[in-house]
This record gives C-alpha cells, sequence and structure tokens, in this order.
C-alpha cells in the first residue's frame, strides 16, 4: 500500500511571513511610511546606540501590539489611546530601568530619547493600524517586522556617520592611523542631524526609484 505524505505543518502562512518582511522592504516604516524620523536623526552618530533604540523599539512595538490585541475587545472606545499609551508608557519604563541598570553609559548617552519612545509614530501606528483589528500572533509578528525595518535604516545610516565622522565602528578604531599621518581628516559635518537627514533622504530616494509603485503605499 502506498502511503500519501503529508506536507510539514509550518510555523509561518503566507500572510505572516509578509507581516515580517514587508516593513523590511515594501513598507518601511522610515522610507515609505516616514515614521520615526527625529530618533533617526538625533541617535545615529554610533552604532552602538542606534543599535541598543532599535531593539528597544522592537521590544516596545512587539510587546505593546500583543497586549492591545489581547485587550482591544474590551477597550472602551472614548479611552482607546489613553490605554494605548499607557501600555507603551509602561514598556518603556521598562526598557530606561532596563538600561540604567546595565548599560548606565548607552542610557545616558541616549538620554530622553528612550522615553520619547512613547510617542514614536511607529509605535501609536501600528496599534491603531494593526493591534486594534488582529489577533495577538499577528500583532506580535507585525511588531517585529515593523521593529527591524526601523532598526534596518537606523544601522545603515549610523554606519555611515560613524565611519566617515568618527573613523570608528561600534566605538572601535577602523580607519588606519596612517591615513591621519598622510593627512586625512574625519568629516564632523557626518554628526550633524542634517547629515543625518542628507542620509536618509538618499536612502529613500535609492529605496523609491527602485521601486517606483512604492510612491503610491499609504
Amino acid at each position: 500500500m502506498s502511503t500519501q505524505l503529508q506536507p510539514a505543518p509550518t510555523l509561518l502562512s503566507k500572510k505572516q511571513k509578509k507581516l515580517l518582511s514587508d516593513p523590511i522592504g515594501d513598507n518601511n516604516p522610515i522610507t515609505i511610511q516616514v515614521l520615526g524620523i527625529c530618533s533617526a536623526l538625533a541617535i545615529t552618530t554610533q552604532l552602538r546606540t542606534s543599535l541598543v533604540m532599535a531593539i528597544s523599539v522592537i521590544f516596545v512595538v512587539a510587546c505593546s501590539n500583543v497586549a492591545i490585541s489581547l485587550i482591544r475587545k474590551g477597550i472602551p472606545e472614548r479611552i482607546r489611546m489613553i490605554v494605548q499609551l499607557m501600555v507603551v508608557a509602561g514598556l518603556v519604563v521598562l526598557v530606561d530601568q532596563f538600561l540604567k541598570a546595565f548599560a548606565y553609559d548607552i542610557s545616558r548617552q541616549l538620554s530622553v530619547y528612550i522615553g520619547l519612545i512613547i510617542t514614536n509614530c511607529i509605535v501609536m501606528g501600528r496599534l491603531e493600524a494593526f493591534a486594534l483589528s488582529n489577533r495577538p500572533w499577528d500583532a506580535f509578528l507585525d511588531g517585529i517586522g515593523n521593529g527591524i525595518g526601523y532598526g534596518a535604516i537606523l544601522m545603515v545610516v549610523a554606519f555611515f556617520r560613524e565611519l566617515f565622522g568618527a573613523g570608528t565602528l561600534f566605538g572601535y578604531q577602523v580607519v588606519p592611523q596612517a591615513f591621519y599621518d598622510a593627512g586625512y581628516r574625519n568629516n564632523g559635518i557626518m554628526l550633524t542631524p542634517s547629515a543625518a537627514m542628507f542620509l536618509i533622504g538618499i536612502i529613500i530616494w535609492i529605496h523609491r526609484a527602485r521601486k517606483p509603485k512604492l510612491i503610491d503605499i499609504s
């Protein structure tokens, strides 16, 4: 007798895979939705701080999406935004206290920008647009995807700003001393917010030039 092989169960459906992949590419929070620009300008002078901010936002977006998705049917419409802000604020406080306890130097460098995750348009946008109308697992994947998409742009911008502005990557000197002896100088303009805006503009231009149809995505 012949036995028919059953397809192996998959952890993620096609739709769920898109929840992870689309924010990284075709619907990136920064390059397409133009959200989270302020923090991208402020904290991308170093790869280290950018990585910590990216991980923090991934955590907050994913966990707040799950929390709101779980209680969405019990949230009165009149206080919907207040409940969302309370959930996000609680998670941001956890992140802030964790960094102060285990990464105090980075916490000082990020200063108020960890607290400003509460007002990050990406976080509130995903709660309103997705978590309030989808299941917790899908909401979690959406949060992870958007957090990674945001963090990827931060890391790209920080790479060029730190390399050309300070000659370092993750705080380690990568430009050979021989270059400085020969007259090379770090470009201080790369450490200014205007340089970050310029780099983000280039990334947006390249992204949309490669895929013109993305211009119509709202």
